[in-house]
């Protein structure tokens, strides 16, 4: 009644509470937690990283430079980077594949399936990498018939991309999830109520929703493989300018004390993760602009 009256022509007006902001950050100790915070960040991410960096620049430009572009570095780059881009492509597929069957669909075994993903965070990256050298060897249970086809896997730079597929997978099915289950399946519904096919409404409609956190998991995913050690070097074979990785040659410049060396292949790497990261930022700030854009 009271809205009414005031509603009424010639009714004084409501005098509306005014509502107080508080600038105070909602979480009690914020500037303690802050402190903390950058301080875990300097002393185990920043200053680990500018300590590599340092050693490998303290070998001087014209040594750093002969190190760096070496035969046997830039074929350890070439397969290190060929096999992840491999592996990559692969999880970009599988990975999206999985994660929608993981949300969308509803059977048995499939939370059995949905704690597998989470199997390469568990197990040691060496008993992996055992694992599949077991696999695909040629006397292996997938090895044998592989090769009976004529495609050998241990020992060779496929090998390598399956071992980085295999630590890298959850990366994108744990990235692509949250953002499927937040997804109202509604959508796709109101794309066929207007006539669009169901292959139609998924490219038009989820898919381009589903670029950025895609393009997340791939990076992340691509990025681990750069750095994968354990499980590749059991399947790889380590024959240098072959199956040799970027990170075992780091690794034997430091089994012959040779630290400036192994500082700077281990820089490029650092870099190279770096720039792609950066890279795959501006992709998704782009991406996520336009889709403000066309809204």
């Amino acid at each position: 009644m009271s809205a009414l009256a005031a509603a009424a022509p010639g009714a004084p007006p409501v005098r509306q509470p005014r509502l107080r902001y508080s600038n105070k950050p909602a979480l009690a100790g914020f500037r303690l937690s802050l402190g903390l915070t950058l301080v875990y960040a300097a002393l185990v991410i920043i200053l680990p990283l500018a300590c590599l960096v340092w050693t490998g620049a303290g070998l001087g430009f014209a040594d750093f430079i002969r190190i760096v572009t070496s035969r046997r570095a830039l074929a350890s780059y070439r397969v290190t980077l060929s096999a992840a881009a491999l592996a990559t492509l692969f999880n970009a597929v599988y990975g999206f594949a999985l994660a929608y069957v993981l949300v969308r669909f509803r059977f048995p075994g499939r939370r059995l399936l949905d704690a597998l993903v989470d199997l390469p965070f568990a197990i040691p990256t060496a008993v992996a990498g055992i694992a599949l050298t077991t696999l695909f060897a040629g006397n292996g249970w997938f090895g044998a018939p592989l090769e009976a086809l004529g495609i050998k896997v241990a020992y060779t730079p496929l090998g390598i991309a399956v071992a980085m597929a295999f630590t890298s997978l959850p990366f994108v099915v744990r990235t692509l999830q949250p953002v499927l289950q937040d997804l109202d399946p509604a959508i796709e519904e109101a794309a066929a109520t207007l006539g669009a096919s169901r292959g139609r409404a998924f490219r038009s409609v989820v898919f381009p929703l589903l670029v950025p956190a895609l393009l997340a998991g791939v990076a992340l995913a691509f990025a681990r493989s750069l750095g994968e050690f354990g499980a590749v070097i059991f399947i790889a074979g380590n024959q240098p300018n072959r199956t040799e990785i970027t990170a075992l040659l780091a690794f034997i410049r430091i089994e012959e004390y040779d630290y400036p060396a192994a500082a700077a292949i281990a820089t490029v790497m650092l870099a190279a993760a770096f720039v792609m990261l950066l890279v795959i930022n501006a992709l998704q700030a782009r991406l996520a602009r336009y889709q403000e854009a066309s809204r």
